[in-house]
């Protein structure tokens, strides 16, 4: 395979930021990656928005197309109420802020001593779901810490409530909501949960590891050998459930993530910073004499890669994200997110290790 040691900043030339450390000032995040405590949930508002007929007879006829009879579906539509909150809490999602600003909600002294503490006491476990999955460990045990500081905060928002809403009454992604609302009612039915009781973020994810239903249902394991895939009460599951995620999207255990860049130019880098679509580019179409890999490696510049820009307070620094960092944001597709998960991911690698 072609490899790759030049384009090698000299190491006079780096600008950019190693990998971050925790601070402790930080406010807990609210997003439903990881929410606060005591997240607040806005009251139904006094006049909920109608669905139109013809919305809600698709709806009906899609679920009763899924094995559900009519009385079934507008019974599960009845227990549902519009909440104002969630509509509001989708409009300002924490991934927008820069990341100079983002990165301390997550990096922190409180949250790595968790995640040490979480990999301590499931050390068998995430051993487990490891070695089963062919994942690392630290990426579990990362997910997990940035989404629900380890079951801590899995959200106040009803989780019917929360699906129906952006489902019916929010347009930029109601056919995607409105598709997880059904997926809903099946878990619901499948899992045996308790719809009147099962909370969650403002997007409906639930448990542990933030599942949205349709997740959920097609990569939940039962790890612990109940009989039940709880994402809930189960750290055991929730670990498996996360290493699986991870397996079936095409994680590749021991393989880098992300590589940090020195740009030695002024000018914008030539290749297009990643947005969410698909991999288009190959390392050798990002790397170039100005934009560099900052430490000198072997590298497959064959292999397909993305540009990731993080814009600190006075710069804007730049990392070449291969495979598996495109895994991580099939978790979540925010690049912001993916790389805190990484860097989180090394601090953990780094502090378990020494403990040993």
């Amino acid at each position: 395979m072609p490899t790759l040691r030049a384009f090698l900043a000299p190491l006079g030339l780096l600008c950019f930021s190693s990998l971050l450390v925790a601070c402790t000032t930080a406010n807990e995040p609210t997003p439903a990656q990881a929410p606060v405590p005591s997240t607040p949930v806005a009251p139904a508002a006094e006049v909920a928005p109608t669905i139109p007929a013809e919305l809600k007879e698709e709806f009906i006829q899609a679920q009763v197309k899924q094995g559900f009879t009519r009385a079934e579906v507008l019974a599960f539509l009845d227990k549902a109420k519009y909440n104002q909150g969630v509509i509001d809490a989708m409009t300002r999602p924490w991934e927008a802020k820069p990341w100079h600003v983002y990165y301390p909600i997550f990096l922190t002294e409180k949250r790595l001593d968790a995640g040490l503490a979480f990999w301590k006491k499931h050390e068998k476990t995430i051993a487990k779901a490891a070695a089963k999955y062919n994942v690392d460990p630290q990426i579990i045990v990362a997910i997990i810490g940035i989404e629900t500081f380890y079951g801590q905060y899995t959200g106040n928002y009803p989780v019917i409530d929360a699906l129906y809403t952006l489902g019916f009454h929010y347009p930029p992604r109601a056919t995607f909501f409105r598709k997880e609302f059904g997926e809903l009612m099946k878990l619901v039915k499948e899992e045996h949960l308790d719809i009147d009781t099962l909370k969650g973020s403002y997007a409906g994810a639930m448990g542990y590891g933030q599942f949205i239903p349709s997740s959920y249902r097609h990569y939940a394991v039962d790890f612990d050998g109940s009989g039940n895939r709880d994402l809930l009460q189960s750290p055991e599951d929730a670990i498996g459930s996360v290493a699986n995620y991870f397996h079936e999207h095409g994680w590749q255990a021991n393989a880098p993530v992300a590589l940090p860049l020195a740009n030695n130019s002024k000018a914008a880098p030539k290749a297009k910073v990643w947005a969410g679509e698909k991999l288009n580019y190959k390392v050798a179409d990002i790397l170039t004499p100005t934009l560099a890999l900052a430490d000198a490696r072997d590298l497959d510049v064959s292999q397909k890669a993305l540009l990731i820009e993080l814009e600190q307070a006075d710069h804007s620094e730049y990392w070449l994200g291969l495979n598996n960092f495109y895994v991580i944001t099939r978790y979540n597709r925010s690049p912001l997110y993916s790389m805190a998960v990484y860097q989180f991911s090394q601090q953990l690698k780094e502090q378990h290790a020494s403990k040993k």
